[in-house]
């Protein structure tokens, strides 16, 4: 084997190497998109809670806001809130006439339309990212804290009826009470425009709660832009320092690393 040969081959091993090295140096590993629920007409209190405290505590991200922490940009569901006693305990009491699992589920789908005392609102629609399964998985887990479940079958199955383009609460349609996580795939368009959009504009779409997307590609570069998403409170926007916190730093197990790398790609190309 002659001297190019070994050369050739060092500088194959030698790239190889080096992507690898890059590779992992991302720092996520695994999506943890919120798994599916097909509850059928048999399921159980026990079920629906269990499929909630999931989503809860994991891909639903709610304890990124609703934390017992000093400064937390929510308030504390899972303990006592200023006498009120749990969610459970006090979601029947929120709103004159309207049931628990009623307030509850307007308030994960339509957040605005139930806001608590001096909390901003910064909450988006759960219907954007869940199916109506998941929803209703989560109003049940809530009021299990303190309350009694009473989500049932027939209140998942009402939601499905209704799908004919969209369920109770806003949920996407199409799909139907088995739909599937809101991003599956790598389109970065669907990715910005399921999750982004919550609280960034881009083309005058979305919620201008934090800096507005179009033009950032001119602003970051792909390696900002990528720390912004993983580690959002590492560096704010000028002019958006109060709100520093309020993004999630959950995408890093959200997204897959393909879909994170076309999200970074994408948002590059918006000059």
């Amino acid at each position: 084997m002659g001297s190019v040969d070994l050369k050739i081959i060092a500088l194959v091993l030698g790239t190889i190497g080096f992507y690898t090295l890059v590779a992992n140096a991302i720092p996520q590993v695994q999506s943890e998109v919120p798994a599916e629920a097909d509850f059928g007409a048999d399921v159980t209190a026990e079920e629906l809670v269990d499929v909630g405290l999931s989503l809860y505590e994991g891909a639903g991200g709610c304890t990124a806001c609703h934390a017992e922490s000093p400064g937390a940009r929510a308030p504390n569901l899972l303990t006592d809130y200023r006498g009120q006693g749990t969610i459970g305990a006090r979601c029947g009491n929120r709103v004159p006439g309207l049931a628990c699992k009623d307030y509850l589920h307007q308030a994960l789908s339509d957040p605005t339309t139930h806001l608590v005392d001096e909390y901003p609102p910064i909450m988006p629609s759960v219907a954007r990212t869940m199916d109506s399964q998941q929803v209703w998985a989560i109003v049940a887990y809530l009021e299990s804290n303190g309350g009694e479940v009473t989500v049932t079958a027939a209140d998942i199955q009402a939601d499905a009826v209704g799908a004919t383009g969209s369920v109770a609460g806003g949920a996407p349609a199409g799909g139907g009470a088995a739909a599937g996580p809101a991003v599956a795939g790598e389109d970065p368009v669907q990715i910005t425009q399921t999750l982004c959009v919550m609280c960034h504009q881009i083309g005058g779409q979305g919620v201008a709660l934090g800096p507005p997307l179009d033009g950032i590609g001119s602003r970051l570069s792909a390696e900002q832009l990528r720390t912004a998403i993983l580690d959002p409170a590492a560096s704010m926007a000028v002019g958006f320092e109060q709100m520093s916190g309020i993004m999630p730093a959950t995408f890093g197990s959200q997204l897959t690393a393909g879909q994170l790398e076309a999200v970074v790609r994408h948002l590059s190309g918006l000059q």
